[in-house]
C-alpha cells in the first residue's frame, strides 16, 4: 500500500470537509444522541462516495487526454465559492431542530456537491480509487469524533465557522488546477 496515496486521500478529505466540521459540531450540540449524528454522517457520505465513484467510472470512459479537463469542475466550484464569499452570500446549512439520522444524512449529502465535484476528477485519474474510498470512510469517523469534540469547545467552533469558508474556495481552486495540469 502506497503511503503517498493514503496521505493524498487524507489531505483531500480534510480540505474538502472543513465545512463539515462546523456542521458536525452543530449537529452534536443539538442532537438527542450522538449515534444518530454518526449514522447520518456515514449515510450521507456514503451517498457522496457512491455518486463520485459512479461519476469517475463513467468519466474514465473518456479518452485519457480529456480527463485533466475534469479539473475545471472543482476550479469552477472554487471560483463560485470565492465569488459568493466576496459578494457576501453564504449558505446557512445550520439545522433548526434536533437532527435525526435522515436530517444529518440529507444535510451531509446536500452539502457534498463540492466534494463530488472534486472527487470525480481525482477518482478518474487516480490509480488507487479504492484506497481513497477506504481512507475517506475511516476519516468520516475521525471527523465525527472531531465534531463531537468541537461541540463542547465553543472557541474552536467559532474559529472554524469564521475561517473555514475562506479556506474552502482556495483549496477547491488549487485542486482544480492540479487536476487540470496533471495531463
Amino acid at each position: 500500500m502506497d503511503l503517498g496515496v493514503i496521505g493524498q486521500a487524507a489531505g483531500m478529505f480534510a480540505v474538502t470537509n472543513v465545512d463539515d466540521l462546523v456542521l458536525l459540531a452543530l449537529f452534536f450540540a443539538r442532537a438527542c444522541t450522538a449515534w444518530q449524528v454518526v449514522a447520518g454522517q456515514y449515510l450521507g457520505f456514503a451517498g457522496i462516495l457512491a455518486v463520485a465513484v459512479v461519476g469517475a467510472l463513467g468519466a474514465s470512459l473518456l479518452p485519457e487526454q480529456f480527463r485533466p479537463w475534469l479539473g475545471l469542475i472543482p476550479l469552477a466550484l472554487g471560483v463560485k465559492a470565492a465569488w459568493s464569499l466576496w459578494r457576501g452570500s453564504d449558505d446557512d446549512d445550520e439545522p433548526d431542530a434536533a437532527p435525526g439520522i435522515l436530517a444529518v444524512a440529507g444535510v451531509t449529502l446536500a452539502n457534498g456537491g463540492d466534494n463530488i465535484g472534486v472527487y470525480v476528477p481525482v477518482f478518474t485519474v487516480a490509480e488507487s480509487l479504492w484506497v481513497y474510498v477506504a481512507v475517506f470512510l475511516v476519516l468520516v469517523g475521525v471527523w465525527c469524533l472531531a465534531g463531537w469534540f468541537l461541540a463542547s469547545r465553543q472557541v474552536v467552533a467559532r474559529a472554524l465557522a469564521k475561517w473555514g469558508h475562506i479556506a474552502l474556495p482556495v483549496v477547491l481552486i488549487v485542486i482544480g488546477l492540479l487536476v487540470l495540469f496533471s495531463g
